[in-house]
């Protein structure tokens, strides 16, 4: 194998799938979800680890709001306004789980309807 072939051989290999917005996007939301499911889980014996989650998510839905009301926003009016009432709904949802109100499940089928949406599935009821 000569140096060309090598480097095309080596290049090939180490070559990182790049990840369409809506797959990172899905990536997001999955993992973040999966850390608020385990963490409410574990509320009562790691109420910190609880907290963090609730904050990530929170986070998270303070970003998809930021990209959902620039002007750029490709997305139908009618669907970013949508989401858009879901980001503000979501802070609501953690400030009242932050004083034990609430239930967090709320938030998991949330994100589990994005989920689906991304994927382009109806939610599950």
């Amino acid at each position: 194998m000569n140096v060309v072939e090598r480097a095309q051989d080596g290049y090939g290999r180490s070559a990182i799938h790049m990840k369409s917005p809506r797959d990172a996007e899905y990536e997001a939301i999955a993992r973040i979800s999966h850390r608020l499911k385990s963490a409410a889980q574990q509320r009562n014996s790691d109420f910190a680890a609880y907290v963090g989650a609730l904050h990530e998510n929170n986070r998270l839905w303070t970003i998809l709001a930021a990209e959902l009301a620039q002007p750029e926003n490709e997305l139908p009016k009618d669907l970013r306004a949508r989401l858009f009432w879901l980001a503000e709904f979501t802070a609501n949802e953690t400030r009242k789980l932050l004083r034990n109100e609430g239930d967090v499940g709320i938030l998991i089928e949330i994100n589990s309807a994005v989920l689906h949406g991304l994927r382009g599935q109806e939610a599950q009821p």
